[in-house]
């Protein structure tokens, strides 16, 4: 249809006229609300902002003096906040005499890392800030398997599947 015609139509339906496909011939135009249609997407891209956890951290802190109990209990925590998707910075924080004992919450730390190694990484290595020893764990294994490595059992395989014939019908609108 040429495009005129396709202009005074949209104009009397109250609709835009909007190109789809501009590189095939001939190019392929809708007719839609702009403005309703910008407004679905600033909604749909809200959405999605909110949804997403990349840059959410959560914060698990300890004390050096904790029981072992309890350091599970926490460890537990950090599991699943890294099951969930979230980033987890762990703090060991030192009060009056602790702080001259911070070679107990650096092997806290260690012993946290290597019993996470299964779920999480390390995105920043153990630092002290003021009187806080910190790291920030991410999900993720901390084994990285080659593809190589793996092995394939041939009686294992599945069959080939069979291609299913399927119709399709169209209908006039």
């Amino acid at each position: 249809m040429p495009v005129p015609q396709a202009l005074v139509i949209a104009r009397s339906r109250g609709y835009d006229m909007v190109e789809v496909s501009p590189s095939v011939t001939p190019p392929v135009c809708r007719l839609i609300d702009f403005g309703k249609y910008r407004y679905d997407i600033e909604k749909k891209e809200k959405l999605a902002r909110r949804r997403q956890k990349g840059g959410m951290v959560k914060e698990i802190k300890f004390r050096p003096k904790i029981d072992k109990h309890d350091y599970q209990i926490k460890l537990m925590h950090i599991e699943e906040f890294l099951k969930e998707g979230y980033k987890v910075r762990m703090t060991i924080m030192f009060r009056g005499r602790e702080f001259d004992h911070v070679d107990i919450g650096t092997q806290m730390v260690n012993r946290a890392i290597e019993d996470l190694k299964n779920v999480a990484v390390v995105e920043t290595e153990p630092k002290m800030d003021g009187r806080n020893l910190s790291v920030i764990l991410v999900p993720g294994s901390g084994k990285k398997e080659k593809p190589a490595d793996k092995k394939v059992n041939a009686d294992a395989a599945t069959p080939p599947v069979q291609p299913v014939q399927i119709e399709n019908k169209i209908k006039d609108i």
